[in-house]
């Protein structure tokens, strides 16, 4: 077991102690469950709806009524092990556009009928009973021991009627992610005070080893199906997930047939200056058959310039704009059928996204309370740009050998290009303080890997669930000068092999026990190199360090009533730092890479407890977290430039959400996050320094009401407040803010139209990043002021 692992579980045990009596004292458990959460054992091969719906119904003994709803060319995937009705029929209808409803019970005998799926609702439930795919073994959202939010399509094409931008999009619907920076680069919008990991389909877009924040911009998010976010440290895609994980799981078929997707929409600020309009063509196609699942589908999308709340440009930042830009999405999907088990998958994603490079910045004064803004002409160097392509190849068998196997290959090529601009970290010698040297930077990363698992339900009388794996990846990394053509950080190579167990155990109708261990092997490499002259441009001998790690997971769930559940879990997360911040930051003579201790990787102890209340309209989940790091990674500005700081950090914090549906037409929802974190800078084994904002999110409060005004006609409002927060640096402290959006959508004889309005009430503010994170005139930016966005979309 871990380093006193008993005491990391301490924690989170304790708050589940105090309170399981309070929740039991409440509602006693009943001897024997309701039909809707009795479990039994399935044993249904992969197969069409037609015939598995059916057998599903025989074996439950419940009653079918299939009514209107359309089965035709639609299939199930297997249905092996032990399931409540509700759990299999959502199994089996998963990704199918059907739903289900209880009609009536005739003698203690269960009616389901089936309905066409209605729209999702406008608040992020933790759905029951929802499989995670981005989840290595078999995990159900509304049962597992760590907290899971499923984003559905329809709740992101809400958000996306307000703004496009996935920081904006994830901030909206996770608490406890940092508010978008509204900028291309992301570093700074954190998770549960930590860097989470980016998935495409369980493809990592994560960057670790030069880490230049910009890994949520590397999909449209027209491409997306649904969005499926693993609260707190996992390992369970290896490198990078200290924070959790955020898998976007790519559009499938809805339906048999072929179908085609038309969509437009126009962007305006609210005075519709010229230079501020931005627009977006997005087209689909899909072709489901017997044997056959295709999507292919393109996006163009040119945004204008930002403006604030007093109608101000907003300024540009070197890191990365995505005003004044262009991008564009190419992405193919095809899966194939071998039979009723067997499936392949190829996908392919070409995305990019490239600044027009009309205007530079023009530094603020922050004592003065003057932001950053922008002028046009004079813009320095080439266009900033992300330019990404990832591949991936799928293969899955429901019934080998009585196991679920599932295997990947994959390949990601990553470009990131920074802006222009004149830094000290650039000079080559003579220096003149007056006269920096002007460049930019160059991120380049390919990754190559493949992931294998295998599944197995119902052992051991049903009662044992287990799966293992294993994974491979090659990283290779590098960063350049462009316009002085030099190495800024050496290629730095990296290999990652780790194999896993985990296991799943219910030795009651009410308790289940989780657990498991995944064995990490990295390696890196990197040839003799000279760092550049603002770092004296000292050599460096190369090396080949290794590293192994054990990564521990243990969790448990109780079921105290039908409606009420507890869960607690302890997990661990492995990352390395920021490799490239590191090697390019060195200047002292006499260093080799095989020593240095900074290199060394991140492990993350993540401790949870919460309570789940799910009952006939109302929804209620809150968490308490601790996250620790002995020897964790801390950000900080020297000069205008990041560097990494090893040293021990502990983050802990709530989070809770509540959604009641007042009537079938109205949903009201509550969000909260608190969260705090330290660093111990001294190095005395103490944390005494508070984390300031490039790590932490600041305390929020949210608010939503989805209404449908009838068939044709829904709305959605949402508040977002932001709470003072103060820091050990002055001029760090955080203001607070409130942020209102809201958002229609007409059903017409044809199509559908979107308006969409984003900071209501045109509320002046600076970001939290810039208030919080970094004390700088250049960096001194506000927000976006209102913005309206209208949208039409026509399926056909």
């Amino acid at each position: 077991m871990p380093r006193n692992f008993s005491r990391r579980l301490g924690g989170a045990w304790l708050a589940l102690v105090l309170i399981a009596p309070a929740v039991q004292a409440r509602s006693p458990a009943p001897a024997t469950p309701p039909a809707s959460v009795a479990e039994r054992t399935y044993d249904l091969p992969a197969q069409p709806l037609r015939t598995a719906l059916p057998g599903f119904a025989e074996q439950a003994g419940i009653d079918l009524i299939i009514g209107d709803a359309d089965l035709e060319g639609r299939r199930s995937p297997a249905l092996r092990g032990r399931y409540s009705v509700r759990a299999g029929l959502d199994a089996l209808l998963a990704g199918s556009g059907l739903d289900y409803r209880a009609e009536a019970r005739d003698g203690g005998r269960l009616t389901v009928r089936l309905i066409q799926a209605p729209a999702a609702s406008a608040a992020p439930h933790q759905l029951d009973d929802v499989v995670v795919s981005a989840a290595r073994s078999y995990t159900v959202a509304g049962k597992s021991p760590r907290k899971i939010t499923m984003i559905s399509r329809q709740q992101i094409e809400e958000q996306m009627a307000i703004s496009d931008d996935p920081g904006a999009v994830l901030a909206n619907l996770i608490p406890s992610y940092s508010p978008s920076r509204q900028k291309l680069s992301n570093t700074g919008e954190t998770f549960r005070g930590r860097t989470p990991q980016f998935l495409i389909d369980g493809v990592p877009q994560s960057n670790p080893l030069r880490d230049g924040g910009r890994a949520s911009y590397t999909i449209d998010l027209s491409m997306v199906e649904r969005i499926e976010v693993i609260h707190g440290a996992s390992a369970e895609y290896g490198l990078g997930a200290t924070g959790g994980i955020i898998n976007f799981v790519t559009r499938r078929p809805e339906q048999p047939g072929f179908q085609q997707h038309v969509g437009v929409s126009l962007t305006t600020d609210d005075d519709v200056q010229s230079n501020g309009l931005g627009h977006k063509l997005d087209y689909r196609f899909t072709g489901q058959t017997e044997r056959w699942d295709i999507v292919a589908a393109a996006s163009r999308q040119e945004r204008g310039l930002f403006y604030d709340g007093r109608d101000r440009i907003i300024g540009f930042a070197y890191p990365g704009e995505i005003q004044d830009s262009t991008s564009h999405d190419l992405f193919l999907k095809a899966g194939y059928w071998l039979d009723d088990n067997q499936n392949i998958t190829v996908s392919a994603n070409r995305f990019e996204l490239e600044g027009n490079h009309d205007y530079r910045a023009v530094p603020g004064d922050r004592d003065a309370g003057i932001p950053t803004t922008a002028t046009k002409g004079g813009a320095e160097g080439d266009p900033m740009f992300n330019k990404v392509t990832t591949l991936r190849a799928s293969y899955s068998h429901g019934n080998w050998l009585g196991n679920q196997l599932d295997a990947q290959i994959y390949h990601q090529d990553f470009e990131g290009q920074f802006g222009a601009l004149r830094s000290g970290s650039f000079q080559i010698p003579p220096t003149d303080p007056d006269n920096l040297l002007l460049d930019q930077t160059r991120n380049e990363s390919e990754k190559l890997g493949s992931q294998f698992t295998l599944k197995r339900r119902g052992l051991f009388n049903n009662r044992l669930d287990l799966a293992t794996g294993f994974d491979a990846l090659s990283d290779e990394t590098r960063q350049s000068l462009v316009l002085t053509d030099r190495v800024y950080v050496p290629e730095t190579e990296y290999r990652n092999y780790a194999g896993f167990l985990q296991l799943d155990l219910r030795p009651t109708e009410r308790l289940a026990f989780s657990g498991g261990a995944r064995h990490e092997y990295a390696k890196l490499n990197v040839d003799d190199y000279r760092t550049v002259a603002a770092n004296g441009a000292v050599r460096v001998d190369g090396g080949d360090p290794d590293f192994e790690e054990t990564l521990y997971n243990l969790g448990l769930t109780y079921q105290v009533a039908d409606d009420v559940q507890l869960f607690a879990n302890y997990s661990e997360g492995f990352g390395m730092p920021d490799v490239g911040r590191v090697l390019r930051g060195i200047d002292e003579p006499g260093q080799d890479v095989d020593t240095l201790l900074a290199l060394e990787p991140v492990v993350t102890d993540n401790r949870e407890a919460g309570l789940r209340f799910n009952g006939e309209r109302t929804r209620f989940e809150i968490s308490y977290f601790e996250s620790d790091s002995d020897y964790g990674e801390r950000l900080s500005e020297e000069n205008g430039v990041y560097v990494v700081n090893r040293e021990k950090v502990e983050i802990k914090g709530v989070e809770a959400s509540l959604d009641w549906r007042a009537s079938d037409a109205h949903q009201l929802g509550l969000t909260y996050t608190h969260q705090k974190g330290e660093s111990d800078t001294d190095g005395d084994g103490t944390v005494d320094t508070t984390l300031s904002g490039i790590s932490l999110a600041p305390n929020r409060l949210g608010a939503r009401w989805g209404a449908r005004w009838n068939d044709g006609l829904r709305s959605l409002v949402q508040l977002n407040h932001y709470f003072d927060r103060s820091f050990d640096q002055p001029d760090l402290d955080f203001d607070g803010y409130t942020l209102v959006d809201a958002s229609l959508v007409q059903r017409l004889p044809v199509g559908r139209l979107k308006a969409g309005v984003e900071n209501l009430f045109d509320k002046d503010y600076v970001s939290y990043y810039s208030q919080s994170a970094r004390a700088d005139n250049d960096f001194y930016f506000t927000g976006r002021g209102r913005v309206y966005t209208l949208g039409y979309e026509v399926d056909f």
